[in-house]
């Protein structure tokens, strides 16, 4: 059974996209293990040259790099990704680089119509990025809009078709991961540069 981390990628107390990661973890039990990281605990990434790299995102860090891959689900602010996510993001592209060649899948849940689908578009950006390379699964958006009444009491999705959707780009999700064990020919090459990446350099 493959193991996900799924990063709620937001430092809201309560959030939509917290949900469907939480639901995603219940509904899909018996296919993986999804255990929810939350960013809210990190500092204000300022590149510390020097410094040591925090312990929350050392811990971060080696739970994404043990996990098979990493389900992100982002809201939609200003057209991008919250700043708390990309806050993340960066402490995880410095001086750790867990998502090298890593399996991702991205969701993401908005109170509008869009879904949070300008953001996902901005976090495939991000991620692509030299400093992080992550293995991003294609075409393969899951926009949840009017995500505050998408919900039962208990947390569950209301739209059959809704779930039905995730059913699939789950299963396509574990299809992936299997692929991407098998496109690792590169990965101590791709750790390597990822790690001795810098823009002053180029």
């Amino acid at each position: 059974m493959n193991k996900f981390v799924a990063m709620v990628g937001t430092n809201a107390k309560v959030s939509t996209n917290r949900t469907l990661l939480q639901f995603m973890k219940q509904h899909f039990a018996d296919q993986a293990e999804i255990e929810l990281m939350e960013i809210t605990d990190l500092p204000l990434f300022n590149k510390p040259e020097n410094s040591p790299v925090p312990a929350p995102v050392l811990a971060m860090a080696k739970e994404i790099d043990a996990a098979d891959g990493v389900i992100i689900a982002t809201p939609e602010y200003d057209h991008a990704v919250p700043s708390s996510l990309m806050n993340a993001l960066e402490w995880l592209s410095h001086r750790v680089h867990p998502f090298v060649d890593k399996p991702v899948m991205i969701v993401g849940a908005s109170y509008g119509s869009l879904g949070s689908s300008r953001a996902q578009a901005h976090l495939r950006q991000i991620l692509d990025s030299p400093e992080l390379r992550a293995r991003i699964m294609p075409s393969s958006e899951y926009l949840l809009g009017h995500s505050l009444e998408a919900f039962d009491d208990q947390g569950n999705l209301k739209d059959a078709d809704k779930v039905a959707q995730l059913d699939g780009l789950f299963k396509d999700f574990q299809t992936f991961v299997t692929v991407s064990g098998h496109l690792n020919n590169a990965k101590d090459l791709n750790q390597k540069d990822t790690e001795n990446f810098d823009w002053n350099k180029l």
